[in-house]
């Protein structure tokens, strides 16, 4: 395994992609490899150790090219900041794909949480007027992922939000208007690629409405999705394992952990 810190964000200093990537064989050449870049949940206001690098060691193992998105969660409300680090870092893995053995038709997104919000802009919001000006003459389709894991995603700014993140987003003092602009199952379209959807229906932090509502546009675009609802388990599962417990009876769920060998499946045949 080769770990790299990229810094490819010059007008972004405090955002940076950290690449998982296998040693190859050389005695052949490599088949390239899909990609999925994780993005860690944290409210728009930090990011989670347990939704970060163990993360994408479990993408690697299961034979992808992995990249962690550590994006800026300080003084970005109202600007768009999340997405464009995003879009940006999908571009870049798209454009240097032969340098990490990618398949540029198969670069994934994953986020949980406030970074399911993240990922899921990625694929719905991706010719947003921000995009396209961090992109300049660069075709915008080229920041756009292939596909979407969300986990226990947030989703929407009307009933079921997780107000916090829409404050983050749009700023403490932002109306609900203004946070409606990021309620992003008013914004699905046929653009929009395919989704693999999980969450719990019992989660008291995120309600399931936000992955149900998702779902529901998908389907009224005609997008393909797969969507998973476990019948319990808080918030902030992550893998549902040893792996990310912390000590935590709570973040133990061998039902709830089946999602990532479903994701890896949807994914492999996508």
């Amino acid at each position: 395994m080769k770990i790299e810190t990229l810094h490819i964000f010059p007008q972004y200093p405090h955002a940076h992609l950290v690449a998982y990537l296998h040693r190859e064989m050389t005695r052949v050449p490599p088949t390239p490899r899909r990609a999925v870049i994780v993005c860690p949940g944290g409210g728009y206001h930090g990011l989670s150790e347990r939704e970060d690098e163990v993360v994408a060691l479990a993408w690697l193992n299961a034979g992808f090219q992995a990249f962690v998105l550590h994006y800026g969660i300080c003084e970005h409300a109202g600007n768009y900041e999340p997405l464009v680090e995003a879009s940006l870092a999908i571009r870049h893995v798209r454009e240097h794909a032969a340098e990490y053995n990618v398949d540029p038709e198969h670069i994934l997104i994953t986020g949980f949480s406030a970074g399911g919000h993240l990922a899921a802009s990625a694929g719905v919001l991706w010719d947003h007027r921000a995009v396209r000006a961090a992109f300049g003459e660069a075709p915008t389709r080229m920041g756009r992922p292939d596909g979407m894991v969300l986990c226990y995603p947030v989703i929407t700014a009307g009933k079921h939000a997780h107000r916090g993140s829409f404050l983050n987003l749009a700023g403490k003092e932002s109306s609900y208007d203004e946070q409606k602009e990021y309620s992003l199952e008013l914004a699905v379209s046929e653009t929009t690629p395919p989704a693999f959807l999980w969450h719990t229906a019992d989660d008291s932090n995120v309600p399931v409405e936000n992955s149900l509502l998702f779902a529901g546009a998908l389907s009224e675009h005609h997008i393909p999705f797969e969507l998973h609802v476990y019948p319990h388990g808080i918030h902030g599962l992550s893998l549902c394992d040893e792996r990310t417990w912390l000590g935590n009876p709570a973040l133990l769920s061998p039902v709830a952990a089946t999602w990532f060998s479903h994701a890896v499946r949807w994914a492999k045949e996508l």
